[in-house]
């Protein structure tokens, strides 16, 4: 195709497609709602993006015009109905991701909760051992600064997203299933449903897949299934576990054929040494050498957004993260108990989808109810229309820990000047990363 036109452009998933294609030699432009730091990026690298509905500015040839749409885009949006009606080639984020894995051998991460700190490990192992790989990741690669990697060699790493059941597109050669929570359930109605997706996504896995130890599901599969742990007995696990003053995490890999000893994740926490194992154990199957195995996990920087540490002193220290899923948060506040301990937790948390917490405002509440202090935002709608009586007011009344409220987001810089904070975690997957740099300025002013 001559040109290449994106529906959503802005997306984690649909602007790393966007640079494979503009990279390919194509004529890549495209919409998005709102103008963000990863639209800012593309346009610098030359693609060509607007934010308002514009059918006029999608390329005419309809013949030589491939359009990409993410399932986040409502059915009724102008854009999508015109290359609908004019008969251009229209697809799905996942279908295209699928068309460019098939003609390579595709290690793919799945899972409701891990799979974008776990894909960007296994990129990261790959690219350092010398191999190299493609790789298309659902956040930004702090040591790569991309979420786009490109090699020669015909291997490609690929997050495997259980949303609109886009990893169904998918049939890799190796892929790992980190997690297989309820989620998603405006999609999949049920846990149930959820699970059987799982099922047939692990259906289609070639050689090996490797699974977390506790997944409840039962998997039918040609594949050889390998189970991984943090620190139970499996196929990969970790042993001799010891956590330095900093947080950082050293310990003893042991794998079918043997054991890694002395490892570290480049990055604290017990939740990426978790993800660290999976990685291994998925580029260990596919033939990277233990020694190269180790030294990556070492350098690895991290993923934005993900246990992300924007400041960390004995005063003040402050964490940003992705999670917006009750077992995601409950991992997140663990973590930074294990890491600092005795210290007080103040969290601000933005619900995303107004779905999402109707169906789990009683375990957001749970899980939130960890923390020392909690302020809550409004829900980001991202997608959807209000649902009538579902609001943030709903998790707030079941939080067990006195020190709760709701804030609006104009209001949210004054309420953090009159707080003496200790450490502070940003959670959420809407528009609460736009907060991260007044947040760290205000503290690093604070301590001087």
């Amino acid at each position: 195709m001559k040109n290449v036109y994106f529906i959503g452009i802005g997306g984690i998933g649909m602007s790393a497609i966007a640079r494979y294609f503009k990279h390919a030699g194509c004529n890549v432009s495209g919409y998005d709602r709102t103008p963000t730091k990863l639209t800012a990026a593309l346009e610098a690298e030359g693609i060509r993006i607007h934010y308002e509905e514009r059918p006029d500015l999608i390329p005419t040839e309809i013949d030589e015009t491939l359009v990409i749409y993410t399932p986040a885009i409502p059915a009724q949006m102008k854009e999508l109905v015109m290359v609908f009606e004019k008969g251009y080639r229209v697809v799905k984020r996942s279908r295209a991701l699928g068309e460019i894995a098939s003609s390579q051998k595709c290690l793919a991460i799945s899972g409701t909760h891990g799979k974008t700190t776990t894909s960007t490990l296994l990129a990261h192992i790959l690219n350092h051992s010398g191999e190299g790989c493609n790789a298309f990741l659902g956040g930004i690669s702090k040591n790569y600064h991309t979420n786009l990697l490109l090699s020669k060699n015909p291997v490609l790493v690929a997050e495997a997203d259980e949303f609109d059941r886009s990893f169904l597109q998918l049939f890799p050669d190796i892929a790992a299933i980190t997690s297989c929570d309820a989620d998603h359930l405006d999609i999949y109605s049920d846990h149930d449903h959820v699970k059987g997706a799982f099922r047939e996504f692990a259906s289609q896995v070639k050689e090996a897949l490797v699974v977390r130890k506790g997944v409840d599901v039962e998997f039918e599969t040609k594949a050889r299934i390998y189970t991984y742990s943090y620190d139970e007995q499996a196929d990969f696990y970790a042993s001799e576990i010891k956590v330095d003053e900093c947080g950082y995490f050293h310990f003893t890999l042991h794998y079918p054929m043997g054991e890694i000893e002395d490892c570290t994740v480049g990055i604290p926490g017990w939740i990426n040494v978790e993800n660290g194992i999976a990685a291994a154990a998925v580029a260990l199957l596919h033939g990277t050498s233990p020694q190269m195995v180790k030294s990556a996990l070492a350098t690895f920087s991290g993923v934005e957004r993900r246990f992300d540490i924007h400041l960390n002193t004995h005063k003040c220290s402050y964490i940003d993260d992705y999670a917006h899923h009750p077992k995601e948060i409950s991992a997140a506040i663990s973590s930074i108990r294990n890491i600092f301990p005795g210290r007080r937790l103040c969290a601000i948390f933005q619900p995303h989808l107004f779905t999402r917490t109707r169906d789990f405002y009683r375990e957001f509440a749970e899980s939130l109810s960890a923390l020392d202090e909690l302020i809550l935002l409004p829900i980001y709608p991202a997608r959807e229309l209000p649902i009538e009586g579902v609001s943030s007011e709903m998790i707030l009344e079941l939080v067990t820990i006195p020190d709760k409220k709701i804030v609006s987001k104009e209001e949210l810089m004054k309420e953090l000047e009159s707080r003496d904070i200790d450490i502070l975690i940003t959670l959420g997957a809407g528009d609460i990363n736009t907060f991260i740099e007044p947040i760290t300025e205000l503290l690093n002013k604070r301590i001087g």
